[in-house]
């Protein structure tokens, strides 16, 4: 129960510190407000100051979630809901890989031209010579991993299987953020999962998250791949409690997840799929509705009504 309480905190920590965060960089954005600007499928401007603000205030909970229990004194456990080197270590390796996923993400969102997205694209960039801004980030989220993983401490295998959900985890709600709240809704039923299964240390970028999901429903600002490499990078991170067996069975679904972006449209999948729909559009504005462009020619058959576009773009797919 004193975990439990020591888990609210860190989630309630985590959501005033993002507000803040966001509430002082919306009033001075760093670098000024046209680096974070970006122009939505309405025509309206959104910020990417969200992302940021999100990171900031998942890393602040993760910190006090772990001083709450060394000053309880509770057992440890190996999460940051615990005392002693082994909360403190699992905190670090959280705290290392939301900031590593968080500045290459904010690097690729500021110098990025959008140009290249996925693995494929990145990857065929590197074999015509050129280095985009998605290969570097990828890289490096990649080694910042390594570093998380080898930091929470285990065996060899242990390191291999954290890095990888921890780099896997940030690329691929990443490849979510396409549409408003998509990202954080699917990083909300991640984590409800991973709490079920006993992974406490997932409160504080939840708690983060939802703070600032009315701004992304609302369209007022988006996570970008600041904030969703973040919050995919410190989800992954809160599984390295889990057994083994299922530490594998989650790197294999991401694995395989990833993969099938490069083939399947998700938003397309979730347009098909009603309840999935139904979820991705719940708390958003309506969708703008097309209007007739003319009149048709005398003497020719109008054209099939077409059906409303129910989830528009907000960025094009695929993710990275």
């Amino acid at each position: 129960m004193r975990r439990a309480g020591y888990a609210v905190a860190a989630g309630a920590c985590a959501a005033g510190a993002a507000r803040l965060a966001y509430s002082a960089m919306s009033r001075r954005p760093p670098g000024g407000p046209k680096a974070w600007s970006r122009t939505n499928h309405r025509g309206e401007p959104v910020t990417l100051l969200e992302g940021p603000a999100v990171a900031a205030g998942a890393l602040a909970g993760v910190l006090a979630q772990a001083w709450l229990a060394q000053a309880g004194l509770v057992p440890a456990s190996g999460s940051p809901g615990a005392s002693g080197p082994a909360g403190w270590r699992r905190a670090a390796a959280m705290v290392l890989g939301g900031t590593g996923a968080a500045a290459f993400g904010a690097y690729d969102d500021l110098a990025g031209s959008g140009d290249r997205r996925g693995f494929r694209g990145h990857l065929g960039a590197l074999r015509q010579g050129e280095v985009t801004t998605g290969a570097v980030k990828l890289g490096g989220i990649g080694v910042t991993g390594v570093v998380s993983a080898a930091l929470a401490g285990g065996s060899p295998a242990d390191v291999i299987l954290n890095a990888g959900l921890v780099a896997g985890g940030a690329n691929l709600l990443n490849l979510f953020d396409l549409r408003p709240g998509r990202a954080i809704k699917v990083a909300a039923a991640s984590g409800v999962l991973l709490g079920v299964a006993g992974q406490d240390s997932v409160a504080a970028p939840l708690g983060a998250a939802l703070a600032l999901l009315p701004e992304d429903l609302g369209e007022r600002a988006m996570l970008g791949d600041a904030g969703a490499n973040a919050l995919g990078a410190m989800l992954g991170a809160s599984a390295a409690g889990l057994s083994r067996t299922g530490r594998i069975a989650l790197l294999i679904a991401i694995v395989g997840i990833t993969a099938a972006s490069e083939k399947v449209s998700f938003t397309k999948v979730i347009a098909r799929t009603p309840a999935l729909n139904w979820l991705d559009m719940l708390g958003r504005r309506p969708a703008p509705q097309t209007e007739p462009s003319g009149t048709e020619p005398s003497g020719t058959e109008p054209p099939s009504p077409q059906p409303p576009v129910t989830i528009p773009a907000q960025r094009p797919e695929s993710g990275g």
